[in-house]
């Protein structure tokens, strides 16, 4: 019985644009270099959401601290979600 290569082909086109297309990015995409003082900052954060405003900006911060592990002594990860926003709007 022969194979039906049309389903089969589609995909991989489809697949086979995105992975072009990924790779493009990386290479016009500049690697970025890591700040130490913002690092400080991240880690200073407290867990959860938060929101100040001032006039004419407001800022927001939120952190996300998890530890999972496998069993009680079984192997682990810790996800650390951190970020900074913040928003200014100026009339011109």
């Amino acid at each position: 019985m022969p194979l039906p290569l049309a389903p089969i082909a589609g995909i991989a086109l489809r697949y086979g644009t995105v992975a072009l297309a990924t790779y493009a990015m990386t290479r016009k995409i500049s690697r970025g270099r890591r700040d130490q003082r913002a690092e400080d900052v991240l880690d200073d954060l407290e867990d959860g959401l938060g929101m100040r405003r001032d006039a004419g900006q407001a800022n927001s911060t939120a952190r996300f601290r998890r530890k999972i592990r496998l069993g009680a002594d079984g192997p682990g990860v810790e996800i650390d979600i951190t970020a900074l926003g913040r928003i200014i709007i100026r009339k011109l």
